[in-house]
């Protein structure tokens, strides 16, 4: 927050002088400057300054409260930004407008804009349909290409980009090709775009295609836009690649907080509300606590065995920790590879037949660290693990490699699992894993402790 305001002016008191100032500067400064302001004094300035660079102040993804703040504008300018921003933008700042504000809000625009934004508006969120822009460049094949050039010219500031066309049957809407802006210009300009040489069939997406897979795509095949098409190959919107780079860094926000074991947070840290925080963070917090209840149960289970041999309670810490550790790491290995489309759901036996081994492995790296500290506590007299300590150290080295080996399996399963039964993968977080991993271990601890140290201290 402190460099959204040193945007702004020495003692900002005229609206029209911040409107000035804030003319001067990138948009995206000027929306961080507009960010630092109270919504009154945004309203105030915004009045002070010309329509044109409000509608590109609001046009910017930067702006945080978007929707606070034209519920509060005249309905004059109100309808001039509305009318005036991409057709996505103005969808995005609608689904957060109560009924009454939305309502009011929508008779402002003109019959083309509600049309569109009724239509947008049924598309779920997460959806392509849901992201996309109505405002793209379409042109028939039959057109001379001097000809679409000049009317690229004509129409440029009312579309979403001109680097991407798309040739479109004008009867049925059915996308033929796209083309880009470069293709035009290289062909000659008596010849028809419809004749310019198809390389590929267009990648396109369905509405409902979810909008991981649309930042796939673009990423994948390094695409400016992708066109949304209709089961019938209609054209009806496109996915640019600023609004793919929009998703992308709210994705990895929401999968880095539900790392931590928390609901994703709907809005910036400093404005969710203590309230609210609670909410979020409450629940999963329960579910870990009650889960680690299981933990409680399995140690009261062996409560004879720890009587008997004091000695392997000092080592509990140590292995619940390293089973979590390799759980942890398998589960943010898999999800990544999950949302990069690295790997699919067919993939889980190949995932299975990789970590096994890895487990084995690293298992028995810890489990010769673990041998040899007890071995040097014991030789150099730092503690005294009584006449069987070698077999106290095998215990605890071939109890790392079982728990290691299984912490790494369930990690990497259960992003494989949730997503199967269509919840998020990165629902599997570090914590949730840990918790699982916590259990079965103490299990696979005293398992084999009962086996190694049966007729000596158990």
């Amino acid at each position: 927050m402190d460099e959204k305001v040193t945007n702004l002016p020495p003692d900002p008191v005229d609206p029209a002088t911040i409107a000035k100032h804030l003319g001067a500067l990138r948009v995206a400064d000027a929306v961080d400057a507009l960010d630092a302001l109270d919504h009154p004094t945004a309203v105030a300035v915004l009045k002070a300054m010309p329509s044109a660079l409000a509608v590109q102040l609001f046009d910017e993804a930067g702006l945080v409260h978007p929707h606070k703040i034209v519920e509060l504008l005249p309905d004059a300018l109100a309808g001039a930004i509305l009318h005036g921003i991409s057709a996505d933008r103005r969808v995005e700042i609608f689904r957060k407008l109560k009924a009454p504000d939305r309502q009011r809000l929508s008779k402002l625009l003109s019959p083309e804009d509600q049309t569109a934004l009724a239509q947008l508006l049924t598309y779920q969120d997460h959806t392509a349909g849901g992201m996309m822009t109505t405002e793209f460049l379409s042109l028939p094949p039959d057109l001379r290409v001097g000809e679409a050039l000049r009317h690229i010219r004509e129409v440029a500031n009312e579309k979403e980009t001109i680097y991407s066309i798309y040739i479109v049957d004008p009867a049925t809407r059915r996308l033929i090709q796209p083309i880009s802006l470069r293709d035009l210009i290289l062909a000659e300009p008596s010849a028809t775009i419809g004749s310019i040489e198809r390389h590929r069939e267009p990648i396109v997406v369905l509405p409902n295609t979810d909008r991981e897979e649309v930042s796939a795509l673009i990423s994948k095949y390094d695409l400016l836009a992708i066109p949304v098409v209709e089961a019938s190959g209609k054209i009806v919107g496109i996915v640019t690649v600023d609004d793919v780079i929009d998703v992308m860094v709210e994705e990895a926000t929401e999968d880095a907080q539900r790392f931590g074991g928390m609901e994703s947070l709907d809005a910036p840290y400093m404005e969710i509300s203590f309230l609210g925080m609670i909410k979020k963070r409450a629940g999963w917090l329960c579910a870990l606590f009650l889960s680690e209840m299981l933990t409680a149960s399995a140690m009261q289970h062996y409560e004879a065995e720890l009587e008997r041999a004091v000695v392997l309670t000092l080592f509990i810490p140590l292995i619940m920790s390293s089973g979590g550790n390799s759980g942890s790491q398998a589960t943010s290995l898999i999800i990544r590879a999950l949302a990069l489309g690295e790997v699919k759901l067919k993939d889980w036996w190949r995932i299975a037949s990789r970590e096994l081994p890895s487990g084995i492995v690293l298992g028995s790296i810890l489990g010769v660290i673990g041998f040899a500290r007890i071995t040097i506590w014991q030789m150099a007299g730092l503690y005294d693990y009584g006449e069987h300590w070698t077999l106290i150290a095998a215990t605890v080295g071939c109890a790392l490699v079982g728990i290691v080996t299984f912490g790494s399996l369930a990690g990497s399963m259960l992003p494989f699992l949730l997503k199967r039964l269509g919840f998020d993968p990165a629902t599997a977080s570090a914590p949730f894993v840990a918790t699982l991993v916590d259990v079965t271990g103490l299990i696979i601890y005293f398992s084999i402790a009962y086996q190694i140290l049966r007729g000596t201290l158990l």
